[in-house]
């Protein structure tokens, strides 16, 4: 009578095994990289459409520096004072100098 000795197959076991947790790591990763990059392509739009609105609000106060001058403008103020008012230059008898 022969004895048999019964092998067991753990080694086939262990690099399944091994398997399974390179590949779980890989796909972790491969999901993590594609997030990030989903985020920094996010990112980079909205950075694009801030740097437009920041251009925009930029020419708004160049176009709103240019009406506040007109309107500042002592030509203006004397025409609206004469013609809106009625206002007339006082003649040399009506000014008052006050020490």
């Amino acid at each position: 009578m022969m004895v048999r000795k019964i092998r067991k197959n753990n080694g086939g076991v262990k690099i399944t095994g091994i398997w399974i947790i390179l590949m779980v790591v890989f796909i972790s990763e491969l999901f993590l990289y594609t997030w990030c990059r989903v985020n920094c392509i996010g990112v980079g739009y909205d950075i694009s459409k801030e740097t437009k609105k920041q251009q925009e609000l930029i020419a708004l106060q160049t176009n709103l520096k240019i009406e506040l001058a007109s309107l500042k403008s002592p030509e203006r103020i004397a025409k609206i004072a004469k013609d809106q008012l009625g206002l007339i230059v006082p003649s040399k008898g009506q000014t008052i100098i006050i020490p």
